[in-house]
């Protein structure tokens, strides 16, 4: 097993600390849409880059009054 030889300094262990915060997810707008989604995924609304490649059926929602 491996045992440093010496202690590591606050400041090495920031320095490879650097490099391990969370990254915020890239975002897209789809030209057809105007929508925002994660980049390399279809749209909420079915459409990936400016083509609807989901179709979804229109369901009509009965008013009961």
């Amino acid at each position: 097993m491996a045992v440093q030889k010496s202690r590591k300094t606050p400041s090495k262990r920031g320095m490879r600390r650097a490099h391990d915060k969370l990254k915020s997810s890239t975002l897209s707008i789809e030209p057809e849409t105007g929508e925002t989604h994660l980049r390399h995924h279809v749209s909420p609304e079915g459409f990936y880059r400016g083509r609807e490649v989901i179709q979804f059926e229109e369901t009509a929602v009965e008013d009961d009054e």
